[in-house]
This record gives C-alpha cells, sequence and structure tokens, in this order.
C-alpha cells in the first residue's frame, strides 16, 4: 500500500513512517518541519517538505496514495488556551484543506492520530468510547472538530476514517524518538535530568486522591501506538470507526515514572514539588478493549520500566 504519512517528520509520526516501511508498504512524508525534523525522516520513505494550507502541493503528492495516516498538528493543552486560533488553523482548518485535496484526488482512507483529551475530564476511569466527549481546552475541541467533519465527510464523499484517541505516547525505537523543543513531557524531561541537562523535575501537586498523591496518567509505547494506527488501515476496507488506546490496568503516577527512572538509568532524580496546576484531573486512563477485539491490536510494551529503557537507550545514543 502507498500511504502518506502527514507529520512523518514529528516524533510518533516517525515510528509509524518506520513501522510501515518494515511492513514493506510505500511511504511518503508530509511535513512542514515546524515541529518535526528532517533527520527524523525514515530512509525509506520519500520526504516533501510542504504544509497542510498548500493544497496544490498536497494534491500532487496524493497522487497514487492509496491512504493516508494524519498525524500533523499542535498538541500543547496550556498554549491551545493562550492561542485559540492557532490550534484551529492548523488541526481543523488545514485538516480540512487535506480533507478536500483527498476527495479530488479519489484518497477515500484516513487514519486520524487524535486524542483522548476529546473526552475531556469523564467521571469514570477507564474511559471507554461510549463516554460523552466534552472537551475543557480549544487542543481537545479542534481534534474533535475534525473527527465531525470526517464523520459528514463520509456521509456526503464517501471518506472512510479510523479515529485513534490516547493519552501519552512514551519510549521510543532504536531509531526515532522524542525530541520536543520546549518538551513538556514528564518522561523524556526525567530523562534528560538523569542526562544531566536538566537540575530537577518539578511535580506539579503532591495531594490528589491517589496513592501517592500525584496524578496518574496513561503512557503507551510509542511502537504499540504506531502498530495500532497500521491495523487501523484493514478496518477503513470495511467502514470508519473510533478506538481508544492505553496502557491497560491502573496506570502510572508521577512518582512511578520518576521512581522507574532512577532504577532504569542509576541516577539520581532530583525532585521539587509544586502547585497543582489547574485542570489537572487526578487520574486519566483510557480503556482499549474495543481495538483489542476487533482488530486483535496487542501492545508488546506496556511496562513502564520497558518504556522508559527504550527512550533512555535513544537519548544516549544522541548525547
Amino acid at each position: 500500500m502507498r500511504v502518506l504519512v502527514t507529520g512523518g517528520a514529528g516524533y510518533i509520526g516517525s515510528v509509524v513512517s518506520e513501522q510501515l516501511v518494515s511492513d514493506g508498504h510505500e511511504v511518503v512524508v508530509y511535513d512542514n518541519l515546524s515541529k518535526g525534523h528532517r533527520d527524523a525522516v525514515v530512509p525509506d520513505a520519500r520526504f516533501v517538505e510542504g504544509d497542510l494550507h498548500e493544497a496544490e502541493k498536497l494534491r500532487e503528492t496524493l497522487n497514487g496514495i492509496d491512504a493516508v495516516i494524519h498525524m500533523a498538528a499542535f498538541s500543547l493543552v496550556g498554549e491551545s488556551v493562550e492561542a485559540p486560533s492557532k490550534y484551529y488553523h492548523n488541526n481543523v482548518v488545514a485538516g480540512l484543506v487535506l480533507l478536500d485535496a483527498m476527495r479530488d484526488c479519489g484518497v477515500k482512507r484516513i487514519v486520524f492520530s487524535s486524542t483522548a483529551a476529546t473526552y475531556g475530564e469523564p467521571e469514570a476511569q477507564p474511559i471507554f468510547e461510549s463516554a460523552p466527549t466534552n472537551p475543557t481546552n480549544p487542543y481537545g475541541e479542534s481534534k474533535l472538530a475534525f473527527e465531525k467533519a470526517m464523520h459528514w465527510y463520509e456521509r456526503a464523499y464517501g471518506l472512510r476514517y479510523a479515529s485513534l484517541r490516547y493519552f501519552n505516547a512514551a519510549g521510543a525505537s532504536e531509531q526515532c524518538g522524542e525530541d520536543h523543543d520546549p518538551e513538556t513531557h514528564i518522561i523524556p524531561i526525567t530523562l534528560q535530568v538523569a542526562a544531566g541537562k536538566r537540575s530537577h523535575v518539578e511535580i506539579y501537586g503532591d495531594d490528589y486522591p491517589t496513592a501517592d498523591g500525584t496524578c496518574i496518567r496513561d503512557y503507551i509505547h510509542v511502537i504499540d501506538l504506531a502498530r495500532a494506527h497500521i491495523l487501523a488501515l484493514d478496518v477503513l476496507n470495511e467502514r470508519s470507526a473510533i478506538y481508544n488506546l492505553g496502557c491497560g490496568g491502573d496506570g502510572y503516577s508521577v512518582r512511578d515514572v520518576i521512581d522507574t527512572t532512577r532504577r532504569v538509568t542509576g541516577k539520581d532524580i532530583p525532585v521539587r514539588m509544586g502547585p497543582r496546576r489547574p485542570g489537572d484531573p487526578a487520574v486519566l486512563i483510557a480503556g482499549s478493549d474495543k481495538i483489542k477485539s476487533e482488530l486483535g491490536w496487542q501492545p508488546q510494551f506496556q511496562d513502564l520500566g520497558v518504556i522508559i529503557e527504550s527512550a533512555w537507550r535513544w537519548l544516549k545514543n544522541r548525547i
């Protein structure tokens, strides 16, 4: 299959591209490099530097493409609250340009890398697909708006889509890992402390109603995430679908992440306590029963130590 990966120079997109190539697919990466890195594009993929707003370039690139995996989005919750215009223009308006270009070129299959932020702060944990969607920030709203657009494009134009909702991608493959600027995710931040690139990790609140007082989150290995996106291509032969992706179990607390990083790296990880961040729920875990039962998805790297070890190995090779 010939697959276009938008955002394929980014963290998750590069691993998705790597896995697609490994499976024998022909991959075209489309990325404007605003967040991604040219050296993250897997060698066997064809790279097109372009923005999703460039409709003509998109149409040229889509010629001969069988399916799209759409991963090009802005994803910082705090930034989305401060700059909603930026998020709506990139995550919604540019997404519509992509859908129109796909329609013009007769490409009718898309796997969308969405977010469990579409659910907001649900009362029940883990979160299943039946939970109501009630985003609490423009990031989640913009992702949900694009999901709704795909629904109506299916009704009108025959587009088939699979939307994958998840929280925290983590870990690395041998070649591709997490390299954001600025970095906002707890696992790479903690590893940067272990590597001497930061002085400490800040914990935002230790008075939550959890076993150790810190927030509990869902972490999923980026390779497992990539495999789910590739599996979702198959369902598009028959229908559209929405799936949640998560690590299973009870999730991991912030202190779990720090303690596991200490064990994996053998390094001291200084910690500073800070106040709670506004809007941080105590627990967020996505349930993955549906994709497991329908598509046979079985994550291979659920253990937090395995996730952190893979990211540490990748980081050490770059220091």
